[in-house]
């Protein structure tokens, strides 16, 4: 009788999860010192493999590189047709296989070794050609792959890809890698506006609602319409801000006053003392200001608490900030 669907899923999660576990046991002091060597390496790590090994390898350089270890990779099948060149005399080179045993992998390791650059062997069989002629072991045995079959590799594929990781991880805290300089390599997408986009990026583009305290009903609401972010800034004749007035508030007002528009002033609907922000502000950071309390603008100021302009929650996400 075959499994349903789902009892599927969860048994091929939970075998993977169990692998994953299991390889603490082979983080050691060996996995210390070639973190250690690739760390005080001149030249880069290059990193190969070959089938689901070699596409493993290549999810490992492109962490390695975005978090400021310089990597390569180097397909083991196209490495003995002439890539070997790629291979500098500082290069410390990472061969993945889970058998340790492909007649390719069998071929390469002597060869890099004659050029005298030092293998790392990650390889699911301590006993295979690779472990015993590396000069590092990065162990990533598996129990069973979560394949019915126990053939597709799928346990040993993600022991790989977390084994990669955590040699990433430890790098990047080597070389006190930080928030900044991850920015500097993820300029582009949604990732990037998080690291890069501030809010004087954005609030330029809008417009600058202000009334002054003494500001009528009348001129509240229009102020409101024009500036188009839902709300209007209260400042005095320094332009530093006082409160601000959403629509909300117009709305609340009017419906606790059915005999018509009360005889009011700016000053004495304000919401006192506004969250606001510096145009330094991170616009991430601006997110999750308006999102821990629950409003959807956010006024910039200056040092002295002078008025710049405002921030809708829309912008944010408009730009992926979410």
């Amino acid at each position: 009788m075959k499994k349903n669907t789902i009892e599927v899923a969860i048994q091929t999660i939970e075998t993977e999860a169990a692998a994953i576990q299991k390889l603490t046991a082979f983080v050691d002091a060996s996995f210390a010192r070639l973190a250690e060597e690739i760390y005080a390496s001149d030249g880069r790590l290059v990193v190969s493999g070959i089938g689901k090994s070699a596409i493993v390898a290549q999810k490992i350089v492109a962490t390695l590189n975005s978090t400021g270890t310089p990597a390569v990779f180097m397909h083991a099948a196209d490495a003995i047709h002439g890539d070997l060149g790629m291979i500098q005399r500082a290069d410390i080179v990472l061969i993945i296989s889970k058998s340790g045993e492909s007649p390719e992998i069998k071929l390469l390791v002597p060869l890099i070794q004659s050029f005298g650059n030092k293998v790392i062997g990650m390889t699911g069989s301590v006993q295979s050609f690779l472990a015993k002629n590396a000069d590092y072991i990065m162990n990533t045995t598996v129990d069973a792959e979560a394949c019915p079959n126990n053939l597709a590799p799928t346990s040993s594929s993600t022991a790989q890809i977390v084994m990669g990781d955590a040699l990433a991880v430890c790098l990047m805290e080597m070389r006190g890698f930080s928030g900044k300089d991850f920015a500097r390599f993820h300029p582009g997408g949604n990732l990037g506006k998080k690291l890069y986009l501030r809010v004087k990026d954005l609030y330029v583009g809008n417009e600058k609602p202000v009334v002054s305290t003494s500001a009528g009903l009348k001129e509240v609401i229009m102020s409101i319409s024009k500036g188009r972010v839902g709300a209007t800034a209260v400042c005095d004749e320094e332009m530093k801000v006082t409160g601000i007035i959403t629509d909300g508030d117009i709305r609340r007002l009017l419906e606790e006053h059915d005999a018509g528009m009360p005889a009011v002033k700016a000053a004495d609907i304000m919401t006192e003392h506004p969250l606001t922000g510096n145009s330094d502000l991170m616009a991430v950071q601006a997110f999750e200001l308006l999102k821990q309390n629950d409003i959807n603008q956010l006024l910039i100021v200056d040092d002295n608490n002078r008025y710049l302009g405002v921030v809708h929650l829309h912008d944010l996400i408009k730009e992926g900030i979410f």
